[in-house]
């Protein structure tokens, strides 16, 4: 495994890949890894030559009120979590190559609408923020592949229309959302969960799933998401939002369209909810389809 901070050497590498006729698989992160990044690798692994990871804690993805500087950093333990799982390249750049004139002189990319729905409501630069980065480092890395996590779906269905909308021949893979066992969905900011605020979060995924059923069940879909987030409040969490959505293009699913797309293959739902336990912010969600 080949480590990498420098713009030069990683185009070297991928240029001698290229005229090896290897085929290149892409995963970005900022660190920290848990199962859900290396089961991202693995995928990767298992679809292309050879697999690039990038570690980047990217500051345009944080609003000033939030936690980058004490966004989790641990390199060292990370590097050896890649290199048992049979990376070629870690891309570890600092922000001096990504953003050389500094993050807020740089040309951003803005992608419409989806960015500016349910979590781009409560972080409204954030995903410009993802989406600048990905493409400076798709246009560094030029992979035939990139596999994101399906626990940010909104953002995979944003990075996804990013690559469609500037014709970008890159092939987005989607990666099943990793848990605990007992159902608390991976994530870096886990560890800053206080033991009690552990405990209680693995309320959100069981509560989703509770949400579901009442759908399935033909509860009105106000009822089922007022339930949710009572049930969610009751145990300490403030919520930001609970929603039921289609999975293309995110479109608000009510009582009507249940009705009228149940027989219809446009019928994969989604449940997609963010709150806070503590300090600590979690993201989840949870797909099915209606039968």
């Amino acid at each position: 495994m080949i480590v990498i901070n420098n713009i030069d050497q990683l185009r070297r590498q991928i240029q001698d890949w290229r005229s090896r006729n290897n085929t290149i698989a892409f995963v970005p992160t900022m660190g920290n890894l848990h199962e859900g990044h290396l089961s991202l690798v693995d995928i990767a692994r298992k679809k292309a030559t050879r697999v690039v990871v990038s570690i980047y804690v990217n500051p345009l993805q944080f609003s000033p009120e939030e936690d980058f500087e004490s966004y989790p950093r641990t390199l060292s333990v990370d590097l050896d979590k890649l290199e048992q799982s049979g990376v070629d390249i870690v891309f570890t750049p600092d922000s001096s190559i990504i953003y050389p004139d500094g993050e807020q002189e740089s040309t951003f990319v803005d992608v419409p609408a989806l960015s500016q729905i349910i979590e781009g409501e409560f972080r409204p630069t954030f995903f410009r923020g993802v989406a600048t980065v990905v493409l400076k480092l798709f246009n560094l890395v030029q992979p035939d592949i990139a596999v994101f996590g399906e626990k940010d779906f909104q953002q995979l269905l944003i990075i996804k229309r990013l690559v469609k909308d500037l014709n970008l021949p890159i092939h987005i893979i989607g990666g099943e959302t990793r848990r605990e066992a007992d159902g608390l969905a991976m994530s870096s900011r886990n560890n800053y969960l206080t033991v009690a605020e552990r405990d209680e979060s693995k309320v959100l995924a069981k509560t989703l799933r509770e949400y579901q059923i009442q759908i399935e069940q033909g509860v009105a879909v106000e009822q089922a998401e007022k339930s949710c987030i009572e049930t969610l409040e009751n145990y300490g969490f403030l919520v930001d939002y609970v929603t039921l959505r289609e999975t293309s293009s995110l479109e608000v699913v009510s009582d009507d369209w249940i009705v009228s797309n149940k027989s219809t293959e446009k019928n994969e739902l989604i449940i997609l909810a963010a709150a806070k336990i503590g300090k600590t912010r979690l993201i989840d969600n949870l797909k099915f389809t209606l039968k």
